[in-house]
């Protein structure tokens, strides 16, 4: 009896952590579209601020916890955290929370099972469809009309994908996710600081500006990381691949609520496509393993 409580308290546990954590991921979309849709502040400003006050968060949370850190920069992960960090602002000047967050999880996702198929590893054939729907469902997503996203925000967005993709599968062999992480925002600072400077006075900031940055930096991108490794030690590889289907819905409805977005039958369409393609191949790799 007293197995069966522990066992639900911590299916719980981990329920809540994921839900806390996918959250967290969506406001990073919502906070950035949030201080860039109004001119509260600069996109290089914001990733600038964001990267910094999440690596002191990190290097705080790391030295409250007693967890060693190799401080010994990675610049190839760095390099690719600060990719997605700087197109990830500049791509939401002109896009939703919700089209920027599908553009980012599609390229993300494509990009870690090209990867995966480069290295050999074989799929299933329901499993090609699955990746044929994902890149179809972005395509429908892109693709000329009168409520497609701008070409630059888009490719901008991809590419800030592309970047989170590389520098995830780079960390793969991380002993502790959190002291990796923690070194990573440290040097990819240094990155992001040029752009953040060049960009100093080309928009006014202000406080509310400033303060968004932050809450991404400090509650949506440290705090979210650390409740994101708490929560898979209760998942599977599998599990926590699925999770993040929800974070580009999550973005969307919050651009709806919290923003005014619009939510339109193309990015409803290209939704479903794109992350029930994405969803399909997860499943069928689970199937297959």
């Amino acid at each position: 009896m007293s197995a069966d409580i522990d066992s639900r308290q911590s299916r719980a546990r981990t329920a809540i952590l994921t839900v806390l954590a996918m959250t967290a991921f969506a406001a990073n979309s919502l906070l950035c579209r949030m201080a860039l849709a109004d001119g509260a502040i600069d996109p290089g400003a914001f990733a600038l601020i964001r990267v910094a006050s999440g690596a002191v968060t990190l290097a705080a949370i790391a030295w409250l916890t007693q967890r060693p850190v190799n401080w010994r920069p990675d610049w190839p992960a760095a390099s690719m955290l600060a990719v997605y960090l700087v197109f990830f602002s500049f791509a939401y000047v002109g896009l939703t929370a919700g089209t920027g967050a599908l553009i980012l999880f599609g390229a993300v996702q494509l990009t870690m099972f090209g990867t995966a198929l480069r290295a050999g590893e074989r799929f299933p054939p329901l499993a090609w469809v699955g990746l044929a729907a994902a890149a179809a469902g972005l395509v429908i997503l892109v693709a000329p009309g009168v409520s497609a996203p701008r070409p630059w925000p888009a490719a901008g967005m991809a590419l800030a994908g592309i970047g989170w993709g590389v520098y995830s599968l780079m960390g793969r062999g991380a002993g502790d996710p959190l002291a990796a992480t923690a070194r990573n925002f440290l040097w990819a600072t240094l990155l992001v600081a040029p752009v953040g400077l060049f960009y100093a006075g080309v928009v006014t900031t202000s406080g509310t500006g400033v303060g968004l940055a932050l809450a991404s930096g400090v509650v949506a991108s440290g705090l979210g990381y650390v409740i994101w490794y708490a929560a898979l030690a209760g998942l599977t590889a599998g599990s926590a691949a699925t999770v993040q289907l929800s974070v580009p819905v999550i973005a969307a409805l919050g651009g709806v609520a919290l923003l005014g977005e619009s939510l339109t039958v193309r990015l409803v369409l290209a939704s479903v496509i794109s992350l029930g393609g994405i969803g399909l191949v997860l499943a069928r790799r689970r199937t297959a393993g």
